[in-house]
């Protein structure tokens, strides 16, 4: 169960006239989510209505709503998970013409007063699916229960849980390529980082690789007098760029790779094609949990007489936009289609507001609860396997932990508490993965029954059948001699 703790309130002109009763009231309501026969997530959502204080009512009176989203901002509640809206009068200068909802970089946003309650409900409903979780999102976290062929294209594209930037360039002779780097993680990249500390940890590797190719030949246009790489040889660009970076092998954590590849002069200029055979505005491409590939172009000299290599400064403002919103896509915060009349406010340098942060671990902490409950089944089923497995008191202190841990979770997500829910969630899945990764529980280091007579018997039947065909002399002797009559003199 997922507990939304909702605030809403009326600023002085925009209250309903058919409230059910006086503010402030509390109401709940509850939507079940069904991923497959076994698994249901309902969703909850705790609302108070209520009017403004005199603070509230002094920040709505600011001259744009981005200055009183950042007002509201200091004066709100700031835990996870949480929202406010802020009902402002028909009339309000606040919102521009044609706009009903604000929503800001934080957890608040602004609508315009419908009227009548019931109008005021569906835009609140709107609303919070918007800025918290949705049925596709919470499916999509629980990819792998649901049956094949009722999941979108890119339900499977975000990463489950260190970056690596590249520039490729294949013709080092022709082109000089420099790149500012630092500069533009510590610009760019690094307050998106610091953001998503809560989901990872991050580290940042930079490398530029000289005379890497695609792998795959472009063809050329004749009509644009240019190369162009059509959409379906992207995935063979992969595996050949992969190969050269080693980014991989040397990291025990998950990589996003982003490449920036400086075509070679025989093949210059390259563009990207999509399905329908159109060029591709960004000229780059990414792929579900590997990362994405940006084309850069260099002009031609104007002389065919320059000097070669011609020096290239890369701009990195272009780069990183294309870069850091393959980084959103890749960790699942692609915005959904919105009606017209939303007006949602540009995150600015962090990359992504703090309601998307919210949306993220949303779906990650129920992803985790999920993720322990899939190890620890398979843990039961592999002891029962093996009725002779010797489990130390070390691995079932971790299975009791992460079972601890992912009730913890469930419970603090069905009281509204998402940064407590996604920390215990965390834990479970560390504790669960080190129990059942234990190098004790190797189902190698121990035999069934049949394994051992199969084995030993072998060895031990050359030796035994002497000694039982011994064994049986004996007795034979032993009972002849009882029959034979004593000999008296």
């Amino acid at each position: 169960q997922l507990a939304v703790p909702v605030a809403v309130v009326f600023a002085p002109g925009s209250v309903p006239g058919d409230l059910p009763r006086p503010l402030p009231f509390r109401d709940v309501q509850e939507m079940e989510i069904s991923v497959n026969l076994r698994t249901t997530v309902t969703s909850r959502y705790e609302t108070v209505y209520r009017s403004t204080t005199a603070q509230e009512e002094a920040a709505l009176e600011a001259a744009t709503a981005g200055e009183a989203d950042a007002a509201l901002h200091l004066l709100q509640d700031a835990s996870l998970g949480s929202l406010t809206l802020y009902v402002v009068p028909e009339n309000s200068s606040l919102l521009p013409q044609g706009i009903s909802v604000y929503v800001g970089k934080h957890r608040s946003a602004l609508v315009r007063a419908e009227g009548n309650l019931a109008a005021l409900r569906i835009r609140l409903q709107q609303l919070t699916q918007v800025m918290s979780f949705t049925a596709s999102s919470i499916t999509a976290a629980l990819s792998d229960r649901v049956p094949d062929g009722q999941l979108g294209p890119d339900a499977r594209r975000h990463l489950k849980s260190s970056l690596g930037t590249d520039v490729l360039n294949p013709d080092p002779k022709s082109h000089a390529v420099e790149w500012d780097i630092e500069d533009a993680v510590n610009r760019y990249v690094q307050p998106v980082l610091d953001k998503l500390s809560l989901v990872a940890n991050f580290s940042v590797d930079s490398q530029i690789l000289y005379y890497a190719v695609l792998g795959v030949t472009p063809r050329f246009d004749k009509e644009s007098s240019s190369f162009l790489l059509s959409a379906h040889s992207l995935p063979h660009v992969i595996n050949p760029v992969e190969a050269r970076l080693g980014s991989s092998a040397a990291s025990l954590y998950p990589v996003l790779n982003f490449l920036l590849y400086v075509p070679e002069r025989s093949h210059s200029p390259l563009y990207i094609q999509d399905k329908d055979g159109a060029s591709v505005n960004t000229n780059a491409f990414h792929s579900p949990r590997w990362g994405g590939i940006m084309v850069y172009n260099v002009e031609a000299p104007a002389s065919p007489q320059a000097s070669l290599p011609l020096h290239v400064d890369v701009d990195m403002v272009r780069v990183m936009e294309v870069f850091l919103a393959q980084l959103r896509l890749l960790f699942g915060l692609s915005r959904e289609e919105l009606p017209p009349e939303f007006l949602l406010e540009s995150p600015g340098n962090e990359g992504l507001a703090d309601w998307e942060l919210d949306r993220l671990l949303w779906a990650h902490t129920v992803e985790n609860i999920a993720t322990v409950s899939t190890t620890l089944t398979s843990l039961a089923q592999l002891l029962d396997k093996i009725g002779n497995i010797v489990i130390k008191d070390d691995v079932a202190s971790e299975v009791y932990r992460a079972v601890a841990s992912a009730q913890k979770a469930m419970a603090e997500l069905a009281a509204g508490h998402l940064h407590s829910a996604f920390q215990a969630s965390k834990d479970a899945v560390t504790s669960s993965e080190r129990a059942f990764f234990d190098p004790s529980l190797l189902h190698l280091l121990y035999f069934p029954d049949d394994q051992k007579f199969a084995i030993y018997i072998p060895l031990f039947l050359p030796m035994a059948v002497p000694i039982l065909l011994s064994l049986a002399k004996i007795v034979r002797e032993a009972r002849q001699r009882k029959k034979e009559p004593t000999k008296m003199d």
